[in-house]
């Protein structure tokens, strides 16, 4: 690694080949990789990631900070309010303590188990709140893949030949083609007499 590196045709430069790869290929790379994650994601998204980051119970929560979990309530703003804030941040104190010293949180993966065994050792009822940050956590990345798959199928329902659709038949549309699974169970003589019964016809199908 600390020979000279050879361009093409065997010409030698002035840098050696740890340098190229590190600086010339490792670090572009990892600005690339950088510039991406910033284009997908905005500055509050990263900030809502990062904070919730520090309920990561990895090597013995390493990553904890009262500060960011506290700062990550308040991003919350309907789930937490001023009084319960209050109480979080002294809940956080004696909730580190606790998890820390416990042998038995000292090899989690992540926040899923960690809330697994929340429940199994009741300390879900002592540390609601932290309990709490726990479920936003967890339910965030559902939360955010059922949208984008929403807003994606929305593109296809109404595209530009069909831009005038109303708002109640667009709705119906996108039940159809969001809940797939749902209507797979839903059978064809179910269909039928809900359209009977809707009001009357002539004829019966």
């Amino acid at each position: 690694m600390d020979e000279v590196y050879v361009v093409s045709r065997n010409r030698k430069s002035n840098i050696t080949n740890k340098h190229f790869l590190k600086y010339d290929i490792f670090n572009a790379v990892l600005d690339m990789i950088i510039q991406e994650l910033g284009d997908r994601f905005s500055e509050v998204s990263t900030e809502l990631l990062t904070n919730m980051d520090a309920l990561s119970p990895r090597n013995s929560f390493c990553m904890f900070d009262a500060s960011k979990l506290m700062r990550l309530s308040e991003m919350y703003p309907m789930d937490f309010n001023q009084a319960e804030r209050d109480l979080l941040k002294h809940e956080l104190g004696i909730y580190y303590d606790v998890v820390h010293r416990d042998p038995r949180f000292a090899n989690l993966k992540g926040i899923a188990e960690l809330s697994r065994l929340m429940v199994e050792t009741e300390k879900h009822l002592s540390y609601r709140y932290v309990c709490r940050l726990l479920k936003l956590a967890l339910i965030l990345p559902v939360a955010t893949a059922t949208v984008e798959r929403c807003i994606s199928t929305m593109k296809l329902v109404k595209s530009d030949l069909r831009s005038r659709m109303n708002d109640e038949f667009l709705n119906g549309c996108l039940i159809g083609a969001i809940e797939r699974e749902a209507l797979a169970r839903v059978t064809d003589e179910a269909i039928m007499d809900r359209f009977q019964r809707m009001k009357y016809h002539r004829g019966q199908l």
